[in-house]
């Protein structure tokens, strides 16, 4: 059913926050429920807020495209005579048009639903309170697959806020349509790359319209600070600098929520003698042997911190200033504590859930080094710091990447394994409870994209709500029918076992599995005749942020003393990966069992499901074969008998002749859904041109590299 797309058509199924045609037009109302019908009507206040009013005609767009109903939506000085049963009104208001009704609700956002004979009143603490409760009205519709409503009185709340997410329709791109998509998916905050003022990394972008947007769908605006640091807060001119940069910023928006900033974006010239006090990619004439101010908890961070406090808030008296120790979380704990410690109290501490937990396998070290679902969390960093803020009343974040995508897939757009997310959502509610967790950060410049994970997401975020487990089956049976509940379960829970096996290393999430079957094999000897370096970047697009920059092609393992050298680890990964290929396929066959008896109305979110599986399994044995295409590169390199380097050559063109194959089959998949191979700092790295491409290359690999060594290896008369 999935027809070829170009290039980024993605953007308009991303657009249609509405799926169309959802009603099921044999279910009817039982006993305790209601149905909502042509005779019934959307009414708010006459004085309504911009957001209410907003979130109404949102409303009677749902009923329109997704349940079939055009309901009037109309404005009342006098809510009174709607407020009754059989009133046939769905009434959005807040507490301050029904503060009776609304007077218990204190937490910002919360909302309270009463469902009665013939009447519907959504009631929100505030008007972001009645517009999430009008998403959850349309949630629960979806399950039911009608406009049929349980009767019910409840009160419901959000767990976490800031819920901060980043464009998934292009890198600091936001049209209404995404923030809409946004507000429905439960997150209440975006992130926007700050260069300077008006400034992202696509260019001029209005941020004083932007915010107007936002706040027209209930959304804050967080700056992600890419604003340069020249001076250290005791230099002479440090204060009217930091004016000119951060206190511009909030000057010219002062708006916006606040501004998010970590060490490797913002490092500044550090005092502290245990570092470079130098930038990262400053030019140095020997290797440092100190880390640069960006990737160390330095003794003058809270010096900086309170000067973009002084200049900030000069401007933005409310504004969130937001301290990400990302960078420095390998280091040791005192000298992370003793930061913690010492910056102001009235700053937001945001810190990563999962990494740098080291780990076993078959005796060998490995250590978690970036964004990952293979690692539920939270790290021994996480709990440390956690313990500190909370001691402190500092307030709390974490990046979650529970929106759904982390670094383990780099151009899928999210990891459809339910089971290990609802862990995740699990031990983040737990360090709620312990430490104060109050916001999440739940994605990177890879964005989000609305799914099934998000959706579980958004149910775990909430209270009251059912469990996970029954959110799950619920969705199966909405997106699949019931018949084929077992089997997409059973696809579902293999997909989340296989994420246990997944090993996150640098060379891998900067390698082959950010760009998956369009990583090319290079052949690490060196037949140039000009000396050439053998490192290729895939083809970027011009105005890509990031393109190939971040991707590393001439492949090896990237060090640590954190973890077992990587000629140790190698088989270890290899053996893992290929366990994590079998669930893989496992849950490729369940779900292929469940198209077999899905209805033909749901086979396309099925068949757009195995799509995304089947490219990702090109990931998983991308990777496998470039891990052993580096073995025998240095086998090839460093054995000087002519038979074993025969022998490697016969391997390498084996494992070449694979990739080929793994590469030509992505084509169809990558065609039929442009979200495929495409991430908003990169753009697209694993489309069916860069596929192409990679074949091309893999094939000159073959058919000219090593051929002429071979002859190399033909001058050489020596037996073994």
């Amino acid at each position: 059913m999935l027809k070829p797309e170009p290039n980024y058509a993605f953007r308009r199924r991303i657009d249609q926050v509405h799926a169309p045609n959802r009603r099921n037009a044999s279910a009817s109302p039982q006993d305790n429920e209601i149905l909502i019908d042509s005779s019934w009507r959307i009414v708010i206040p006459c004085d309504a807020a911009l957001l209410v009013r907003n979130v109404a005609k949102d409303l009677q767009d749902y009923f329109l495209e997704s349940m079939e109903l055009s309901l009037p939506l109309v404005p009342q000085a006098d809510l009174a005579a709607s407020l009754r049963e059989n009133s046939h009104a769905i009434v959005l208001a807040t507490k301050r048009e029904l503060p009776e009704i609304g007077k218990g609700l204190s937490v910002p956002q919360s909302y309270r639903l009463v469902c009665r004979a013939g009447g519907v009143l959504l009631c929100g603490c505030d008007d972001r309170g009645a517009g999430q409760g009008s998403h959850y009205l349309e949630e629960i519709m979806n399950l039911r697959e009608a406009p049929i409503l349980s009767r019910q009185d409840l009160v419901r709340a959000p767990l976490f806020s800031p819920r901060m997410v980043h464009s998934g329709w292009g890198l600091d791109q936001f049209p209404d349509s995404h923030l809409n998509a946004i507000a429905h998916a439960g997150m209440d905050a975006i992130l926007l790359f700050a260069k300077g003022v008006d400034r992202t990394t696509q260019g001029y972008c209005d941020f004083n319209d932007l915010v107007d947007r936002a706040e027209a769908h209930g959304i804050d605006v967080y700056f992600y600070s890419y604003l340069k640091s020249a001076k250290h807060p005791d230099d002479a001119d440090a204060e009217a600098y930091y004016d000119s940069t951060y206190g511009a910023l909030f000057k010219a928006c002062p708006r916006a929520k606040g501004v998010v900033m970590v060490g490797e974006s913002v490092e500044f010239p550090s005092r502290d003698p245990r570092t470079t006090g130098r930038p990262w990619n400053a030019p140095y004439e020997l290797p440092p042997t100190q880390p640069s101010p960006g990737w160390w908890p330095c003794e003058d961070y809270p010096q900086w911190l309170r000067m973009i406090q002084k200049v900030v808030r000069k401007h933005a008296p409310q504004a969130d200033i937001v301290l990400w120790t990302y960078n420095w979380g390998w280091a040791p704990e005192a000298e992370r504590l003793r930061l913690i410690n010492s910056i102001p109290a009235d700053v937001s501490l945001l810190v990563t859930f999962e990494m740098f937990d080291q780990t076993r396998r078959e005796g060998v070290t490995h250590v978690c080094v970036d964004y990952t679902l293979s690692s539920i969390g939270p790290g021994a960093y996480f709990r440390s710091e956690a313990e500190a803020a909370r001691k402190r009343g500092i307030r709390l974040y974490t990046m979650s990447n529970t929106a759904g995508m982390t670094w383990d897939f780099g151009t899928a757009p999210y990891e459809p394994a339910p089971f290990q997310w609802t862990r995740r959502h699990a031990a983040l509610k737990e360090a709620r409870e312990k430490w104060g967790l109050c916001g999440l950060m739940e994605s990177h410049h890879y964005g989000w994209w609305p799914s099934f994970i998000a959706e579980l997401a958004k149910w775990a975020y909430w209270t009251p709500s059912p469990p996970a487990a029954d959110v799950a089956e619920a969705i199966i049976r909405r997106d699949y029918g019931e018949p084929a509940l077992p089997f997409v379960r059973a696809a579902w829970e293999r997909w989340s076992e296989a994420m246990t096996h997944y090993i996150p290393t640098n060379e891998d999430q900067y390698g082959p599995f950010r760009i998956g079957p369009s990583y090319p094999l290079i052949f690490h000897p060196n037949l140039s005749r000009t000396f050439g370096a053998k490192e290729i970047k895939p083809p970027s697009a011009w105005h890509a942020h990031f393109g190939a920059q971040i991707i590393m092609t001439l492949y090896r393992p990237f060090e640590s003393p954190s973890q077992s050298p990587g000629a140790s680890r190698s088989d270890v990964e290899v053996r893992t990966l290929q366990r994590m290929a079998e669930l893989w396929r496992q849950g490729i066959a369940s779900l292929e069992q469940a198209l077999a008896v899905t209805p033909e109305s749901k086979r396309a979110t099925g068949e757009r499901l195995l799509n995304l599986g089947r490219f990702m399994l090109g990931f998983i044995e991308t990777t496998t074969h470039v891990k052993q295409w580096w073995k025998l590169n240095q086998q090839l390199i460093l054995d000087p008998a002519p038979a074993a380097q025969s022998r490697c050559l016969d391997a390498m063109a084996e494992i070449a002749l694979l990739e080929i194959a793994n590469a030509e089959r992505a084509i169809p998949l990558v065609e039929r859904d442009s979200r495929l191979g495409f991430e908003p700092s990169m753009e697209y790295l694993t489309d069916a041109a860069h596929l192409r491409w990679k074949i091309a290359q893999v094939k000159t690999v073959l058919e000219y590299e090593i051929p002429e060594y071979r002859k190399a290896v033909a001058l050489t008369d020596r037996k073994e």
